[in-house]
């Protein structure tokens, strides 16, 4: 599923062994045996999930640990928000680039519904940040 959305498959695997795992966070030698790679494809995962604020790096010992945030999927999504702004801009620069064509009014409304996404998608991460949290509850 997460390859169908847009996730590189190498990411989705470490994404999913980190989700599923006792503790949220693994070692680079448990992830490397665990999902079958080398450590340079740990380590490219690992970078493009920091980028996107999905997982982080912790120091424990001599060793690093890859954790996945208890809020992940409200990350996820702040991302896309992020996404959507890009969208939005670059559909609003077309605009004014084309002006007063078919194209231009073409660029307009797409800025129009990214933006409208956007505020949409940011609303409903707020909702969400505010609500109580509880682990436990199912």
């Amino acid at each position: 599923m997460m390859v169908q959305t847009g996730v590189p498959p190498m990411m989705a695997k470490f994404l999913v062994r980190l989700f599923t795992s006792d503790t949220g966070s693994l070692t680079a030698a448990e992830l490397t045996a665990g999902l079958r790679v080398s450590p340079a494809s740990v380590s490219k995962a690992v970078r493009w999930l920091e980028e996107r604020g999905l997982a982080r790096r912790e120091r424990d010992g001599r060793r690093e640990r890859y954790v996945i945030d208890e809020r992940v999927w409200y990350q996820a999504w702040l991302v896309s928000v992020r996404s959507m702004t890009l969208w939005a801009d670059c559909a609003r620069q077309g605009a004014e680039v084309f002006g007063d064509t078919s194209a231009g009014a073409r660029l307009r409304d797409t800025g129009r519904f990214f933006e409208h996404l956007r505020r949409d998608m940011a609303q409903a991460a707020e909702h969400w940040r505010n609500l109580p949290y509880d682990r436990s509850a199912p």
